[in-house]
């Protein structure tokens, strides 16, 4: 009688390759995403950029926050 089995524990290198496109795919967005922000913002006045707690200078520190841990 002949035993077959199937590895599901390991990932398979086409598993990987697909998690590794859609992490970068994911990042890419995450990426257009801060910098549609930096640019709405550094449209914006300074005087409304101030209404907001901001200053031109401060505007990429705010976007990043999170990654920079402010």
């Amino acid at each position: 009688m002949a035993d077959i089995s199937f590895q599901t524990a390991g990932r398979t290198p086409f598993s990987r390759l697909f998690s590794g496109i859609g992490l970068g795919l994911s990042m890419s967005a995450a990426a257009r995403s801060r910098m549609t922000q930096i640019e709405r913002l550094n449209a914006m006045s300074d005087d409304d950029l101030a209404a907001r707690g901001l200053s031109r200078d401060a505007i990429p520190r705010y976007v990043f926050r999170d990654l920079i841990g402010l």
